[in-house]
């Protein structure tokens, strides 16, 4: 045991040695984002990168490349096939990203199970629903909501908008999906122009870009979709917490606990969804020293006094995963329970016609 105690010491001594000999000087990070300028992954990159830049060796410049397409599987394909372990290509991820590969969605080619050993930060988020104030001011006008034909902008039947389309299904409300949008920015431009008229964004977004519709009357909250605690209890989240959670809203309005292989679902895919929402990997292969620097970088940005001073505003009260732990979080993230991942995809197929 003493032993075993002196070589893990050794190792991470080992490990700093290595990351503190990394040098990115004079270099340029490329940093994929699966989805268009203007949604949640694409403020939430934005936010990190100069941070990351002056923490990284060397300072590189960090660069935030926007590569839509496919639900975020094309650019997902496209980095998987990266073999270059050069430090200089990183990508950001979504639970948009984990669900069609939780799915065994035909586009997929990419495996997270190896990515086990690259991933260097994982962020968690929440989101919030809202919808048009012509028909809906209050949960007293939630009948009139329901009778209501709804259009809502969705990245697909297999994206994170699952989250959505089951929650909105379970209310019963009468939404039509408007499928193919290249991430949350295009749809909640759709809801701005009156073409959608029920939408939801995660936190970043939310806050930066819905919040000012709310305060000027062209957007009404309806719920979170709220944090799963580790009891596994859905409570408020803490960065909207005068804002129900989705099971306290349907509690509300139906009269009666949310329950049945729709919930249970439901609330799987939430915690596999959003509480390791976004992470960033290095493609297969990268060096180890190369790995450490980068969860060694991200450490040190959630220590910095600009992270701390601005994350509540920009990415809510949220704890961020960095170190070695994150590997943890994105096993937790991929293990489903086999028969709700049949039931989902049995009701995905017959109400969407998506094919597996």
């Amino acid at each position: 045991m003493f032993k075993k105690t002196i070589v893990s010491i050794a190792t991470f001594f080992m490990l700093i040695a290595n990351a503190s000999a990394v040098d990115f000087s004079g270099k340029t990070v490329e940093w994929l984002i699966p989805f268009s300028p203007g949604g949640g992954s694409d403020k939430w990159s934005r936010y990190y990168a100069p941070m990351l830049s002056k923490a990284l060796p060397g300072n590189p410049n960090v660069v935030v490349n926007n590569c839509p397409g496919g639900g975020s599987t094309t650019c997902a394909n496209k980095f998987a096939s990266m073999k270059n372990g050069d430090g200089l290509t990183i990508f950001g991820d979504s639970g948009s990203t984990k669900f069609p590969y939780l799915l065994d969605d035909k586009r997929v080619k990419y495996d997270y199970t190896k990515w086990y050993k690259t991933v260097v930060l994982a962020t968690p988020t929440g989101g919030v629903a809202y919808t048009s104030p012509k028909f809906y001011k209050s949960k007293a006008d939630f009948k009139k909501l329901q009778g209501t034909p709804l259009k809502f902008g969705s990245n697909g039947a297999t994206s994170l908008d699952l989250i959505p389309l089951l929650a909105f299904e379970m209310l019963g409300l009468q939404v039509k999906p408007v499928f193919g949008m290249k991430g949350r920015g295009p749809s909640r431009v759709a809801f701005e122009r009156g073409e959608t008229t029920i939408d939801y964004q995660t936190t970043s977004a939310f806050k930066s870009k819905v919040m000012p519709l709310v305060k000027d009357g062209k957007a009404i909250p309806l719920f979170t979709w709220g944090v799963v605690d580790s009891n596994g209890k859905i409570v408020r989240d803490p960065t909207f917490p005068k804002i129900p959670h989705w099971a306290e809203y349907y509690e509300s309005v139906m009269g009666k606990k949310p329950g049945g292989p729709a919930f249970r679902v439901w609330k799987s895919f939430l915690t596999a969804g959003f509480s390791s929402q976004k992470m960033v990997f290095l493609p297969t292969g990268t060096k180890p020293e190369i790995v450490n620097a980068y969860r060694q970088a991200f450490i040190k940005v959630t220590k910095s006094s600009d992270f701390k001073k601005s994350r509540n505003k920009r990415l809510g009260v949220y704890d961020q995963v960095t170190g070695s732990g994150v590997e943890g979080i994105l096993k937790g993230a991929m293990t489903v329970n086999a028969s709700d991942k049949a039931w989902l995809k049995d009701f995905v197929g017959k109400k969407y016609g998506v094919k597996f």
